[in-house]
């Protein structure tokens, strides 16, 4: 198959998790013999950050201006069996109106964010990446987050098919390797801050690092400023690129997971960092919420954390218990959770659908694929 994204960003992981979902998608769609043109809008802020220049064997489109390239993405579209838009791309509504004219034969939208999209919703605050008709012209819609949030696409935004694509890891780039001193922790975090996560980075890293003078505490992530409760002992660094998310996990004895609030409060939305900790084998601690043991078991794959006191138990483990934990997490995800599993689930969904008359495609039951 040819599939055409619209997208937020494919060639930089600065600030976004978009990107290393798709870099691990699109190498493993490649291995299995399709092939993906993606758009991306040439911002400053991703090209200052760039650290992905081309799709082996794919074809990466970066723009100025959506006029300069409206023609080129009709005529990859034609020729295409999918297309799709996606949140937070940049052009999403002319994109959208394009491939709702063109000859694509599955007409696509991915929410790689959907709770925070219902969420500004039921807020009644504004999504630039959806039209007046929101996601009713859409032949399917897919979703990072499962559960709950696969009934209210279709009841909320009128999406008639829906189903479960959730993030993955590329086991290729993320396998463990030996410690770093710049990266040594007795707990560390990767993630860019976000005022959803602060309650939990207050309860789950800051008050154990408050109570814990004499252990090391690493932040990984932009935003950060000088209004954030640091510690004396919590060290920063601004930007950890891709390729030393590996190094950054295992130089740590204890790694957190904490997810951002409509996504925790909607459950079944695992972030793509909790796959990468797991398939570098670091031992992971996470916080707490719906689903959560659809794709690891808690206390045998990972540890799970509701206070402050449960972080510091965890560091209290013997290093033999966090090194098992660890290891069960990447066998977890070495069966389940790859890019290659995705590429698999993706492909069946697109296949039973491109099957249908076109008019039977919204009566097909909805499904999740886990």
């Amino acid at each position: 198959m040819k599939l055409v994204v619209f997208g937020l960003s494919i060639s930089s992981s600065w600030g976004n998790g978009h990107a290393t979902i798709w870099r691990s998608l699109c190498a493993a769609l490649r291995q299995r013999g399709h092939s993906v043109v993606f758009f991306e809008r040439d911002v400053p802020y991703y090209a200052n950050t760039r650290d992905l220049f081309e799709l082996p064997d794919n074809h990466l489109v970066l723009y100025e201006k959506w006029e300069d390239i409206a023609s080129k993405a009709a005529r990859e579209l034609d020729d295409a069996e999918v297309g799709m838009v996606t949140s937070y791309c940049p052009d999403a509504l002319p994109a959208t109106q394009v491939l709702l004219n063109s000859a694509a034969e599955l007409r696509c939208f991915y929410d790689l964010d959907t709770p925070i999209t219902l969420d500004r919703l039921t807020r009644q605050l504004p999504v630039e990446y959806m039209g007046e008709r929101k996601l009713r012209d859409f032949d399917l819609v897919l979703s990072y987050a499962g559960g709950p949030a696969l009934v209210e696409l279709k009841s909320m935004l009128g999406a008639r098919k829906t189903a479960a694509l959730y993030g993955s890891v590329d086991p290729a780039l993320h396998y463990p390797v030996a410690p770093e001193d710049r990266f040594r922790a007795d707990l560390s975090y990767l993630g860019t801050a976000s005022p959803d996560r602060l309650d939990a980075l207050r309860e789950l890293f800051i008050e154990p690092a408050r109570r814990r003078s004499g252990l090391r505490f690493l932040i990984g992530g932009s935003m950060y400023d000088d209004t954030f409760p640091w510690q004396p002992n919590i060290s920063h660094i601004d930007h950890v690129p891709t390729a030393a998310h590996p190094a950054f996990y295992c130089s740590s004895r204890l790694t957190l997971n904490v997810t951002r609030q409509p996504m925790a409060s909607n459950g079944y939305c695992p972030s793509g960092r909790l796959f990468e900790a797991a398939a570098c084998g670091s031992a992971i601690i996470t916080d707490v919420w719906p689903g959560l043991e659809e794709f690891f078991e808690p206390g045998k794959e990972l540890l799970v954390a509701r206070t402050a006191q449960d972080v510091l138990d965890a560091l209290d483990e013997p290093p033999e218990v966090l090194q098992k934990i660890g290891f069960a997490a990447r066998e977890r995800v070495l069966k389940q959770h790859t890019g290659a599993h995705r590429a698999l689930d993706l492909e069946n969904i697109f296949h039973s659908l491109i099957s249908q008359p076109a008019g039977d495609r919204g009566a097909v039951p909805m499904q999740e694929v886990s």
